[in-house]
């Protein structure tokens, strides 16, 4: 089940790959403006925010479900390539894919949690990471043509589909998933729930506009690109050996910290733009505001709720979702505004993230 689970991040995290570093660049240069392409990346974050409210009141994710969003998933990428130079149409596409995606991996997060539990789950996720790199360093030396990146997506979806399919077909990996119907209050709990979105909001001027940015400031595309590969290479590192931090440590503890050293990386991203040697070590603090700050986060939740594949939904739909939106169109018109601020504000963003998950150790 590891090789399985290993083999699908790797391939779902090169779809990641394909769209957060290069998606960005071929649109700007397919003449789009800096506010659409925000608006085309919210698209996706959208629907991994609206569907958990339907899944909350109603339904429930059941592998037939599973199944449609593994075809939907596949019929999307394959459509990226009929309607990339049409706003709207492939607006719509991406509205598709993020249905897909937002279904697809909470299910197998929650396989993963319960048959590898999660002192391991790191050195099984890291293969996404390796997905990642590899999509960034191969990528690179083929993108003469902006057709390209939308090959690499529909050759990495292929992959996707065909091993979640393996795992969620095998009788023993979803035979200790919870049957829980209870629903879950985020009200309740709003101080933990905004401050893990914050965090995500922040994200929304790396994931978007932390290429275009380097080399508006003169930083060559393959230097940034060294930089992406960089920060991921630190982020398998941390996933390789966080079990122990994880089993040992306390995991709001762990998410404050996390949150914190975003407000650091943002900050030297602003400050220091062109300066490659801070830049770096700006990167090599993906270890902790990513990867460690993704594992504490969906242990917690797993540990914390009864419905465990809805809390992944919403982990992936509140936080991802809607903070993935709101950064994506906050940051596009930022970035029009005064594009030399726009890593100031996500430092903001992340220290009020902090400052609401030390409310949750409080209580």
């Amino acid at each position: 089940m590891q090789i399985l689970l290993g083999s699908f991040y790797f391939f779902y995290f090169g779809v990641v790959g394909v769209y957060v570093i290069f998606l960005p660049k071929v649109l700007s240069l397919l003449e789009y403006s800096s506010s659409e392409i925000g608006i085309l990346f919210a698209a996706s974050p959208l629907v991994r925010f609206l569907l958990p409210f339907a899944f909350q009141y109603g339904f429930s994710l059941t592998k037939n479900y599973f199944y449609a969003s593994l075809i939907l998933m596949g019929f999307s990428s394959i459509s990226f390539y009929f309607t990339i130079t049409n706003f709207y149409l492939f607006f719509l596409c991406n509205i598709a894919m993020g249905i897909a995606m937002s279904l697809i991996l909470p299910y197998l997060e929650v396989i993963a949690l319960d048959t590898i539990k999660k002192e391991r789950y790191g050195k099984v996720r890291l293969f996404g990471s390796l997905g990642f790199i590899f999509v960034a360093l191969v990528l690179v030396r083929f993108l003469n043509d902006p057709y390209v990146a939308v090959y690499y997506t529909i050759f990495f979806t292929f992959f996707t589909i065909l091993f979640a399919f393996i795992i969620a077909s095998n009788k023993n990996a979803t035979k200790n998933q919870t049957s829980s119907t209870r629903t879950i209050n985020l009200l309740k709990e709003w101080q933990l729930w905004l401050g893990l979105t914050l965090m995500q909001i922040s994200f929304g001027a790396f994931y978007n506009f932390f290429t275009i940015y380097e080399t508006a400031h003169g930083i060559s595309l393959s230097m940034t690109i060294n930089l992406w590969v960089f920060g991921v290479v630190v982020e398998v590192f941390m996933l390789f050996f966080q079990g122990k931090l994880l089993q040992k440590y306390n995991l709001v503890k762990l998410l404050q910290l996390s949150t914190l050293s975003a407000v650091l990386r943002w900050f030297l991203v602003f400050a220091f733009p062109t300066n490659l040697a801070v830049l770096f070590f700006a990167q090599s603090l993906h270890a902790l505001s990513f990867a460690l700050f993704y594992s504490s986060a969906i242990s917690y939740l797993h540990h914390k709720y009864e419905n465990k594949v809805l809390a992944q939904q919403f982990f992936s739909g509140v936080t991802f979702g809607f903070g993935g939106l709101v950064g994506s169109v906050m940051f596009g018109y930022i970035y029009e505004y005064n594009s030399n601020i726009i890593f100031l504000v996500a430092a903001f963003i992340a220290l009020l993230a902090t400052l609401l998950l030390l409310k949750v150790q409080n209580k």
